[in-house]
């Protein structure tokens, strides 16, 4: 029986049977049968590989971090996950460089923490009212890899992705709308994590956006 487990570009952990291809945790956040009961229990929301290093774990363990998974790393960062600074270092290291360099930093200064990051994308992941946080922007303006949504189709969301913007689902992308000009649209990805693809951090994709 699929469990609820699987995350949305939006951040909702919903139940599907689909695996995804990157796994992550934001704590405990299952009760002892296995049910979903808070959205997160610590600011660190990770993106994690699915094997490392021959670890093998039962998902939804009673009082362990709870296992999510990601259709790709392009999901995980817009619900609002970063690199996993263990089992993905080098990619943690090039997301963490690519931050300091979408603030300005100078080559002399120290780069950022992981705590550092996740205050900032804690605070611009969820409102105060714990439910999503997005920012308006021009469609144009937007690197590929970012999720956005129209504010007349507020439940889709869309990967930005060459002239094309990719409609989301747990399966994979399902086609595509050409990619209009001078639109405003809601932007998924926290704004941060905007800054460090345009910085340079190429989020990966799952295969069907390739297609």
């Amino acid at each position: 029986m699929p469990r609820q487990n699987r995350v949305t570009p939006f951040g909702e952990i919903i139940v599907t049977p689909e695996r995804g291809t990157f796994m992550g945790n934001r704590g405990v956040v299952h009760d002892l049968e296995g049910r979903i009961k808070r959205a997160w229990q610590l600011k660190r929301w990770l993106i994690c590989v699915l094997e490392f290093r021959g670890r093998k774990r039962t998902v939804m363990t009673p009082n362990r971090y709870t296992e999510l998974f990601f259709l790709d790393e392009a999901t995980g960062l817009a619900a609002g996950h970063r690199p996993c600074a263990e089992c993905r270092h080098r990619r943690y290291r090039a997301f963490r460089d690519a931050w300091k360099l979408a603030n300005g930093s100078n080559d002399a200064s120290q780069p950022p923490t992981a705590s550092e990051m996740d205050d900032r994308l804690h605070a611009e992941r969820v409102t105060s009212h714990r439910s999503k946080n997005t920012f308006s922007s021009a469609l144009d303006q937007l690197p590929d890899g970012v999720f956005v949504a129209f504010e007349g189709q507020p439940a889709q969301a869309y990967l930005v992705w060459g002239d094309s913007l990719l409609a989301w689902s747990p399966q994979g992308y399902d086609g595509g709308r050409p990619r209009p000009n001078n639109e405003r649209v809601m932007v998924l990805t926290p704004k941060s994590t905007v800054d460090v693809i345009r910085a340079g951090y190429v989020p990966e994709v799952h295969a069907s956006a390739r297609r």
